[in-house]
């Protein structure tokens, strides 16, 4: 059974990278995570952020966003700072940690999606630069990982999520061309799922509509982040098949900004009545369903970041307690 219980998507308010570090360890201890503060500008965002720590394949940013480039410059070396700093913050709050371990990147297909080629269209345009993105972005994740358990090493497991927002657009064939006239054709289910098997067990987040479960599935993907407002009744048979598998269902239930959060027993209930819907017994729920919020929280304050990952790992509470949803609320 899992003891992940709760953990975030990744990203965090503000710019006090040390400060995000010790809320996530002090909030959801069960999966702690590297937040990202895309607050702090250039090569503090997700793209930016990956980009870094691609193998051979420097990027700048462009007035149209990243773009691929000769050698590193600035805004490459930013990246790589912004990583570092971050890096440190980890080893400092979370030396002693014994346990599992959370890291995010942008995966291959949202990144392919975003990036431009340096004289011409994105990286998506082309499947040899896609094939060429992939590989060094799993050879810069697994020296990422390594670098991680070097500076931790109590950690029992590095989780590698994938944050694939782009992927269904990627599939259905509606990503933007670089001039914004056009759009790029779709790309074979097939190697999306070779793509998944170059990473190391991953979760693949998604908060967007028509979550790919089936690709996910035979990609061999270890569990998927949704935001379980966004899951409609068509998803539910393609969803149950992947959880069959034993994957592991992060299930955002809880707004990434700031509203009043409801009582623990009405944010669980989503989970509860998900599992309900797709026949899996009671007593597996808490194994394998962890709660999240919804997406990532930079658009949120501090102090509602914090509550937010609280509310999620008291919520996780109710699944062990009350896995079929009896408890009434007062």
């Amino acid at each position: 059974m899992s003891t992940w219980e709760a953990t975030g998507v990744g990203s965090h308010p503000g710019d006090d990278h040390l400060e995000a570090v010790r809320v996530v360890f002090g909030e959801v201890p069960g999966l702690p995570y590297l937040p990202e503060l895309p607050a702090r500008g250039v090569g503090a965002d997700m793209v930016g952020r990956t980009a870094a720590l691609l193998i051979e394949l420097p990027v700048e940013v462009q007035p149209s966003g990243w773009r691929l480039t000769d050698r590193p410059g600035r805004d490459h070396q930013r990246a790589v700072d912004h990583l570092r700093r971050d890096l440190d913050a980890l080893e400092e709050i979370g030396h002693d940690y014994a346990g599992p371990l959370k890291l995010q990147v942008c995966g291959p297909w949202t990144l392919a999606g975003t990036i431009e080629l340096r004289h011409g269209d994105k990286v998506l345009s082309d499947a040899g630069a896609v094939r060429d993105l992939t590989a060094s972005l799993a050879q810069g994740v697994a020296d990422h990982c390594a670098e991680v358990r070097r500076r931790l090493p109590g950690v029992t497991e590095i989780v590698l999520q994938l944050d694939e927002p782009g992927l269904p657009g990627v599939l259905a064939g509606t990503v933007p061309t670089a001039s914004g006239f056009g759009r790029l054709a779709a790309v074979e289910e097939w190697r999306v799922e070779e793509s998944l098997r170059l990473f190391d067990d991953p979760v693949v987040h998604c908060c967007a509509r028509s979550v790919p479960f089936d690709v996910l599935r035979r990609g061999g993907a270890r569990g998927v982040s949704v935001d379980a407002s966004l899951l409609r009744r068509r998803d539910q048979d393609a969803l149950g098949e992947l959880v069959e598998t034993g994957a592991m269902l992060l299930l955002g239930v809880v707004l990434g900004r700031d509203v009043r959060l409801p009582d623990v027993g009405v944010i669980a209930k989503p989970a509860v009545e998900l599992w309900r819907r797709l026949g899996f017994p009671p007593d597996k729920l808490a194994g394998q369903v962890v709660l999240t919020p919804a997406c990532g929280l930079a658009g949120a304050s501090p102090a509602y970041a914090k509550a937010a990952l609280a509310a999620c790992r008291k919520a996780a509470q109710v699944l062990k307690e009350d896995p079929a949803g009896g408890r009434q609320e007062g």
